[in-house]
């Protein structure tokens, strides 16, 4: 079948790079931000009170559900070469894996008894990672994201984490506002471009 798209990341102040990436025919596609906190100081992090457990295989059906909506907001959303049916199955099955093992946790926000939001948690050595966050339309603004990198960021001491990072959209204002609010501040600025080909 060949190769039909190749990703390329590169650093946001290297400017012969990017030259190089568009003259090859590379298009930007997102910009990837990344945030970071040391944990080192925190010595008491205690998780806030409210609905957030760790998810449940019960809870995959809605997850998945959520998964699909979550993430327009990506670079594969955005890079219209891509189908959006597709796309919606990269979530659904990046969720359901992190329930199963990719990630070290998965933690739940719940409203009314019912999968509402989730944040997915792993654990390199001493770094702790956010990787996926979704939060249901209908229950964003109530505050579910707060509370779940809240708790994200006491599992990560609990685990032993020195430092937690986080990367999201340089489009995805909400999110950056949502980990500097909690603490956060900005690591690194990092450019994505996809190459297709045969289109």
């Amino acid at each position: 079948m060949g190769i039909e798209c190749l990703y390329f990341l590169c650093d946001s102040d290297d400017p012969q790079t990017t030259y190089l990436a568009e003259a090859n025919g590379f298009h930007l596609t997102d910009v990837r931000v990344v945030f970071e906190q040391s944990l080192a100081q925190n010595e008491a992090i205690a998780a806030p009170s409210g609905a957030i457990r760790f998810a449940r295989e019960s809870d995959l059906g809605l997850l998945r559900k959520l998964a699909s909506a979550a993430h327009h907001d990506t670079r594969f959303y955005f890079d219209k070469n891509f189908d959006r049916a597709k796309c919606d199955l990269l979530y659904e099955t990046w969720i359901e894996n992190s329930c199963r093992g990719f990630a070290q946790a998965v933690l739940v926000a719940e409203v009314d008894h019912q999968p509402a939001a989730y944040l997915t948690c792993h654990l390199k050595q001493n770094e702790s990672q956010v990787g996926l966050v979704g939060v249901g339309e209908s229950h964003q603004g109530q505050g579910l994201g707060t509370k779940l990198v809240q708790n994200f960021l006491a599992w990560s001491h609990g685990q032993g984490a020195r430092r937690a990072t986080v990367a999201t959209q340089g489009r995805n204002l909400a999110a950056q506002r949502l980990y500097q609010r909690n603490g956060f501040v900005t690591a690194s600025v990092q450019l994505w471009y996809h190459r297709w080909f045969h289109r």
